[in-house]
C-alpha cells in the first residue's frame, strides 16, 4: 500500500511571512494602530529612567538632556539621550548657521541657535527634555534668552515623571474587602 504523504517543505522567509500575515490579519471592522516609535515608552513615562547616585549634584534622572557648550568663538547645543549619546545637535560652527550671523557668540546667535534647535527637536518628535541650567538669576543673560526661545517654540524643559506601577504590597487590602 502506497501512502500518500505530503512532501515536507522547509521553512522559507516567504512562507513564514505569509503565515505571520495570515495569523495577524485584523478582523473586519476593527481599527488597529501600530506605533513604530522606538521612544514610545519614554513618551508615555513607562521606560526605565536612570536614577544616578544620590551624591551627584546635577543628577542623572533624565531620558533626554539639553547640553550647551560655550567656547570663546562658538556655541554648541546638544540633546543627549541617556543611553545612545547625542541625538540632536546644533552649533554656530555649522556653515548654514554661521553664514546668517554677524557674530557666532552674541545674543543674536543664542536666539537663532535656540530657534534652530527647537525646530530640529520638533521635527524629530522630541518635545520634552531635562535642563539643569540655572535661569533664576538674571533675566537678560544670553542663556536665559536661549532657553526662553526654546520654550516659546514648543519645547518643554521638564520631563514627565516616570510611572511606577503599584506593587502587590502597596495596596490596602483591608479597604478593598467589604464584609
Amino acid at each position: 500500500m502506497a501512502s500518500v504523504a505530503k512532501k515536507f517543505q522547509p521553512l522559507t522567509s516567504a512562507r513564514v511571512k505569509h503565515k505571520i500575515q495570515e495569523l495577524t490579519k485584523p478582523e473586519a471592522g476593527v481599527v488597529y494602530a501600530y506605533n513604530k516609535n522606538p521612544r514610545n515608552l519614554e513618551r508615555l513615562g513607562y521606560a526605565y529612567k536612570p536614577q544616578g547616585y544620590h551624591l551627584e549634584k546635577p543628577g542623572r534622572s533624565y531620558w533626554h538632556k539639553l547640553e550647551l557648550i560655550i567656547s570663546q568663538r562658538y556655541i554648541s547645543a546638544y540633546i543627549r539621550h541617556f543611553q545612545n549619546g547625542i541625538v540632536i545637535s546644533a552649533s554656530t560652527k555649522e556653515w548654514a548657521i554661521k553664514k546668517q550671523l554677524y557674530k557666532t557668540n552674541d545674543t543674536c546667535a543664542y536666539i537663532n541657535l535656540g530657534r534652530v534647535l527647537a525646530d530640529r527637536c520638533l521635527k524629530s518628535g522630541l518635545t520634552e527634555m531635562y535642563c539643569d541650567h540655572n535661569t533664576n538669576s538674571d533675566g537678560n543673560t544670553k542663556l536665559n534668552k536661549f532657553i526662553k526661545i526654546l520654550e516659546e517654540n514648543g519645547i518643554q524643559l521638564k520631563e514627565k515623571d516616570r510611572f511606577i506601577p503599584p506593587e502587590v504590597w502597596d495596596h490596602d487590602y483591608e479597604s478593598l474587602v467589604k464584609d
